[in-house]
């Protein structure tokens, strides 16, 4: 199977569920082709990326976290052991990092995953929310590529609000694939693509993978020509951040506020930021006052890594982000391991206080 980046929703790395969309495909063992010969996948029985299993009960002495996400989490572009969750296990004895992760998803589908395997005993909740999702929930259809390149289209579970109520829709979850013949027009306007949040390919151009290719060994060149162009255009990936009052904000905020409330563990909630907000390209401070609002509100816990990650230099912080995968690298994964470590320890320790 090969990987063009973040084109990709491997189908053959997938199974249907009803509720949520996909899984990954159970009990799987798979090379994902890529640069520098592509990394490993393995998956556990629940049809997530783990190379354990996932059981009900809480081993004694250990302290178990449950994280949501989506292909940030999952680690696009890295076998499961270099990702932050992974990583943090190794950094904190005791801890241990249940990933439910699903690459590709939005926001509402996790929140439906964590609806399937809330059951299981866990300490902490985190949400490791990736803060392009804004875009991704608003939509009931996901434009991907496949191995060979081709454009396919997957229905997706969505909320809408009626009122203050979240009201469930798509479920169960379609399970025909379409292609861009097949596709019905009056969807035309519910899809979401991965590319749109980019700067270069956000008009949807049909030549982006030429274009890609063209630009690959030019990767010094394109940073500088995103940089120059950026400032003067304003580019703004997330702009549903920007008010409190915008429909993609109100949708998010709800979906949160439901999840947060029928968490009966503690929630951390960690909003990864856009690679355009690690090399400056594009103004952070809207989604950081919305979190930043919704953590006041509800009573979570709040880390960003941003202000970490802004810390490193320049050179650096180009590092954190793999334009092969389009995805944290595995530096970037290592400094988001190193940034929570402290702030999931304390919470260890809170835990075992309160549980004496």
């Amino acid at each position: 199977m090969a990987s063009n980046g973040r084109w990709t929703i491997s189908k053959s790395l997938t199974k249907y569920h009803a509720r949520v969309g996909y899984t990954y495909m159970p009990s799987a063992k798979i090379r994902v082709q890529g640069a520098n010969g592509g990394y490993l996948v393995r998956t556990n029985a629940a049809g997530f990326r783990s190379d354990r299993e996932f059981v009900d009960e809480r081993p004694p002495g250990v302290f178990r976290a449950l994280l949501f996400g989506d292909s940030q989490s999952s680690g696009d572009g890295m076998p499961n052991a270099l990702r932050y969750s992974d990583l943090l296990e190794v950094a904190l004895p005791g801890l241990e990092v249940n990933n439910y992760a699903l690459s590709g998803t939005a926001t509402d589908q996790q929140y439906l995953a964590y609806q399937e395997h809330a059951s299981t005993d866990h300490d902490l909740l985190v949400i490791g929310l990736y803060v392009e999702n804004i875009r991704r929930i608003t939509r009931r259809v996901v434009k991907a590529r496949d191995a060979a390149g081709e454009a396919f289209f997957r229905a997706k579970p969505y909320y809408e609000l009626d009122g203050e109520e979240l009201r469930l829709h798509n479920v169960p979850v379609p399970k025909l694939l379409w292609t861009e013949v097949t596709l019905p027009k009056g969807l035309l306007p519910h899809v979401y693509s991965y590319d749109e949040a980019n700067f270069f390919f956000r008009n949807q151009s049909r030549h982006h993978e030429t274009i890609m290719q063209v630009l690959a060994p030019l990767r010094p060149v394109r940073r500088l020509a995103k940089q120059v162009v950026t400032q003067f255009t304003k580019f703004q990936p997330v702009p549903d951040y920007n008010t409190p009052d915008t429909p993609g904000w109100l949708l998010m905020r709800a979906i949160l506020k439901n999840w947060i409330a029928s968490s009966k563990a503690p929630v951390l909630l960690v909003p990864l930021p856009h690679d355009s907000s690690l090399t400056g390209l594009s103004d952070p401070r809207g989604y950081q006052a919305r979190f930043r609002e919704l953590s006041a509100e509800t009573g979570c816990q709040l880390y960003d890594p941003l202000p970490g990650l802004l810390k490193l230099a320049a050179h650096d912080r180009h590092t954190l982000w793999s334009d092969v995968y389009g995805h944290f690298s595995v530096r970037g994964q290592a400094s988001i391991a190193e940034l929570l470590g402290p702030v999931v320890q304390g919470l260890m320790a809170k835990g075992t206080q309160t549980a004496a």
